[in-house]
This record gives structure tokens, C-alpha cells and sequence, in this order.
């Protein structure tokens, strides 16, 4: 069995280089390429990705699989060596179903939309677009056949990025978030609007940057395996565990762009630098899902970026980075601006209030588009609709409407739910360390986030995608996903803030 379980692994680890390589040239695209080099990218990303599929999908892999699950019950359940072969069965049994044909031609035809997304946000023009999203969700449905039958089209896609969990599922935590937390936006919006005007002056962007980098390597973030560069929209990127990368976006009227976007990438980062290397070049080194992947950015970003106990300890650097613009704002007239609760049209701004219903938004559109009750064409006013209904702010143009987001041109169909459930997911985890470790506001305070990161490590971090993301959640906190603690969150903070 030692050689069968050594022979899998290494064509796993082969596996694993391709999938890295193709990211290294996926990171490029969104960062140093040049806008004419995407037709002969497309056809670089489209062999790679090809043979990671054809790889991984052989035939023989299925025969390893096969012989080592017979002797499986020499393995402790949790073992890296259980998990790997479970995790592995799980995605060859998905990736089987899929055709070589069909990742090539997805492959180019998302790498070809990505830089027509960037041109169709810039001049604000959907139509320009328009062909490439419709060709893109032809194909994600076309995907999501291949795993019929199933209780929902959009099941498959869900799955993709959160294993186990099903649209129904996901529906009704929605179902059960959505009245409450429009309900807190109504409370806040009844009550005298906080002042965040100081937010959007003037500031140089390489001291924005400088004080971001300060703050992500007091968390630990680590640069010796990673780099931030600047990006149209902000990502993270890991090229194995040893090469995680962040990117940012600077705004030079809007403080809060680059100084909470930064703290998120380094969330996302930190996630994947303290998996356990053991598990590296294996489906294992990755994190758990996309929901538990934004569990950690939001974290780091909400709770303890936009805490007041972080702020206590930063603040005083900041006003000496930018002394004109801060000078006379107090710390608590500071913090009440950044937690500003007030719909917007950008998601990636939007308050910690509001944010989830950007996501809700986007997965009933997405839902309707792949059950085709929706056309791509009719997809602005759509949007602009739900907007208008969801937080009465219908965006004026299509750059800061339907275009905003990248997922779309990069056919992450099925990704935006994750966005909400990491949040819930986030609170879930926060309240569960806050008990484990108590003096954590003073450590913040203090500035001190090892003790943070450390529980995030043994806890979280180190076991990869081990464990599909309900049963990691409910090892974490003790329950599956729920919105009650976040619900909780919420009202004591906006209470304190506003008021209520």
C-alpha cells in the first residue's frame, strides 16, 4: 500500500506544479501583462489546464484510489493520509465527468473575457461585454449538466467552491439573514448620519501603501514567501505554500480603499502560508473553501481592522502618516467614519452592515441566469433594480453596476455566496477565540496578534482542506453555519455607534 499511496502522490505533486504554474501566468495576466498578450495567453492557461485535467483524470489515478480505499481502515479517519485519499476520490470522481474539450474551451474563453471586461468597465460600455458573459454562462451551464441529475442547476457550481453545501442550504441562511439585517440598516438609517468626510481627501498613495505594509507585517504576514503589487481589482494568489501573493487597489481620495482592502488580501494569505507543509502538493494545501478562505479575510479586516482596540494602537501612526487630513479628527470620531453604515453601489466598499446584500443580490441573479430565466442582455436592468429595492441606491452607470466585479469575466459562477457565508463564518469563529483567549482586545490593543494568528494556525489554518467547510465549522465553533452570531455583532456594534 506504501508504494501505491507514494505513486499517487507523486502524480498529485505533478499535478499541483501544473495547477501553480498556470496560476503564476493567471497572476501575471491580472498584474504586469501586456493588454496584446491575451490571445497567446489564453492558449498557454488552456494547455495547462488541460493537462491538469487530463493528469489528474487518467484512468490510473481512479485504480490507485480504488486500491487504496480497500486498505483505507489502516489509516486514522483524520489522517493525512485518510483525508487525501477521501478529498482526491471526491474531486476525480467530479473532474471525470468533465471533458478535456470543455476545460480548453472554457479556459480560453475566460482568459479572452478578462481583459474585455477590464476595457467594457472602463468605457462603461456592457454590450462590449455582453457576448463574452453570455458564452461564459452557456459553458458554466453546459458544466453543471455534466453532474445531472441533481435537486438544482446552480448545485454543481455551488460545489465547486463550497464542497457538500447545496443552493437550498444556502437559500436558507439567506432566508433568515436578509430581514434582520435590513431591518439594522433601517434602525441606523433612522438615526443622525456619523460624519466620514475626512475619508475622501487627499492621500498620497505610496504613504497608503507604506502604512498598509506596516500593518499586514505586524500580523505576520510573511514577506520572505510572498509580495503585494497593484491591481484594477484586489486578489490573492497562492503559487504553492511558499509563494502567496496579495495585490491592492490605491485610491488617492478615498483612505479606506487600500487600507482595508490590504488588510483582507493578508487574510486571505495568512490562510494559506500556515497550512501545514506536510499536505503541500496535494489537493490538501489549499483552504477548506472559498466561505472558510473569506471567514479569514473579513477577519482580519472587520474584526480586528475595524475594531476600536486596533485602531487605539494605529491610529497615532496614521494621523503622523497623513497629519494634514487627520489633525483634527479625533479617534472616535475616526472610527465612528470608517464603520459608516451607508448603502453604496460598490460592493467591495460597502459597510459591514449592507455588504451581504450585494451578495444576495448577485446569487439570485446568477441563479436566474443559469436556471435561463434570465438573459445576459437584460442583466444591467436587473441589476439596477434589485439595487434600487435591495438598498435603495441604483447605481448610475454600468462601470459601477453589472461590470464592478471580475468574477463574472473569470466564470467563477457560484463564487458570491461565499462572500456572505464567510462573514457569518467569520463572527462564528471570533466569538469562539474571544472565549479561548480573553485579554485578546488588550493584546490588539497593544498591537500583539500573535496570539490571534497562533489560534488560527493550530485551529484552522494548518489542517488545508482536510474537512469539508460545514463539518470545519462545526469542529471550530460547534455549529454549522449560522447567521445568529453575526446578527449579534452587528446590533452591539452599530448600537454603540448609532445609537440604537
Amino acid at each position: 500500500m506504501e508504494n501505491k499511496l507514494k505513486e499517487l502522490r507523486t502524480i498529485l505533486a505533478e499535478v499541483a506544479d501544473l495547477h501553480q504554474a498556470a496560476a503564476l501566468l493567471g497572476w501575471d495576466q491580472q498584474t504586469y501583462m501586456p493588454v496584446g498578450a491575451a490571445e497567446g495567453r489564453g492558449f498557454q492557461l488552456s494547455t495547462l489546464q488541460t493537462l491538469v485535467h487530463t493528469k489528474f483524470t487518467a484512468p490510473h489515478v481512479g485504480e490507485l484510489l480504488a486500491d487504496l480505499e480497500q486498505q483505507a481502515g489502516q489509516w486514522e479517519a483524520d489522517s493525512n493520509e485518510a483525508r487525501l485519499v477521501r478529498v482526491t476520490r471526491r474531486e476525480y470522481e467530479k473532474r471525470t465527468r468533465v471533458t478535456s474539450e470543455w476545460v480548453s474551451e472554457f479556459t480560453q474563453a475566460t482568459t479572452n473575457a478578462h481583459h474585455v471586461w477590464a476595457a467594457a468597465r472602463a468605457e462603461n460600455d456592457f454590450g462590449k461585454f455582453q457576448p463574452h458573459a453570455e458564452r461564459i454562462f452557456e459553458l458554466r451551464r453546459q458544466y453543471a449538466h455534466f453532474f445531472a441529475p441533481f435537486d438544482h442547476v446552480y448545485d454543481p457550481l455551488l460545489d465547486d467552491f463550497e464542497p457538500g453545501l447545496k443552493t437550498a442550504e444556502v437559500q436558507a441562511i439567506f432566508e433568515a439573514l436578509r430581514p434582520q439585517q435590513v431591518q439594522i440598516v433601517q434602525a441606523i438609517a433612522s438615526k443622525p448620519q456619523v460624519d466620514a468626510s475626512f475619508l475622501h481627501l487627499n492621500y498620497d498613495e505610496q504613504k497608503q501603501w507604506d502604512f498598509g505594509v506596516r500593518v499586514i507585517s505586524q500580523f505576520g504576514y510573511d514577506w520572505q514567501h510572498g509580495r503585494q503589487d497593484r491591481s484594477p481589482h484586489p486578489f490573492t494568489q497562492s503559487i504553492g505554500l511558499q509563494d502567496v501573493r496579495i495585490t491592492t487597489r490605491l485610491n488617492a481620495n478615498y483612505l479606506n480603499a487600500a487600507l482595508f482592502g490590504t488588510m483582507h488580501e493578508a487574510g486571505h494569505a495568512l490562510y494559506e502560508m500556515g497550512i501545514d507543509p506536510a499536505l503541500a502538493r496535494s489537493p490538501l494545501a489549499s483552504g477548506a473553501s472559498l466561505a472558510l478562505h473569506e471567514s479569514q479575510s473579513r477577519l482580519w479586516e472587520n474584526l480586528v481592522g475595524r475594531s476600536l482596540p486596533f485602531w487605539e494602537h494605529f491610529y497615532p501612526a496614521l494621523q503622523e502618516s497623513f497629519p494634514t487630513q487627520l489633525k483634527d479628527v479625533s479617534l472616535e470620531r475616526f472610527y465612528k467614519g470608517i464603520n459608516r453604515v451607508q448603502p453604496s453601489y460598490i460592493r467591495v466598499e460597502a459597510d459591514e452592515a449592507t455588504y451581504n446584500l450585494h451578495i444576495m443580490l448577485r446569487l439570485e441573479l446568477e441563479i436566474a441566469l443559469v436556471e435561463g430565466t434570465l438573459q445576459v442582455k437584460d442583466l444591467p436592468e436587473a441589476w439596477n433594480a434589485r439595487m434600487q429595492e435591495y438598498l435603495g441606491a441604483a447605481p448610475p452607470n454600468d462601470a459601477e453596476g453589472v461590470l464592478q466585479d471580475i468574477h463574472w469575466s473569470s466564470g467563477l459562477i457560484g463564487y458570491f455566496p461565499t462572500y456572505a457565508l464567510g462573514n457569518l463564518i467569520s463572527v462564528q469563529i471570533w466569538e469562539r477565540i474571544n472565549q479561548d483567549v480573553p485579554d485578546l482586545p488588550d493584546q490588539i490593543r497593544r498591537g500583539d496578534f500573535a496570539a490571534l494568528l497562533s489560534w488560527l494556525r493550530e485551529k484552522l489554518h494548518f489542517h488545508g482542506a482536510k474537512f469539508e467547510p460545514q463539518e470545519l465549522v462545526e469542529r471550530l465553533t460547534g455549529s454549522r453555519i449560522d447567521p445568529a452570531p453575526y446578527i449579534r455583532y452587528l446590533k452591539a456594534k452599530y448600537g454603540a455607534i448609532y445609537g440604537l
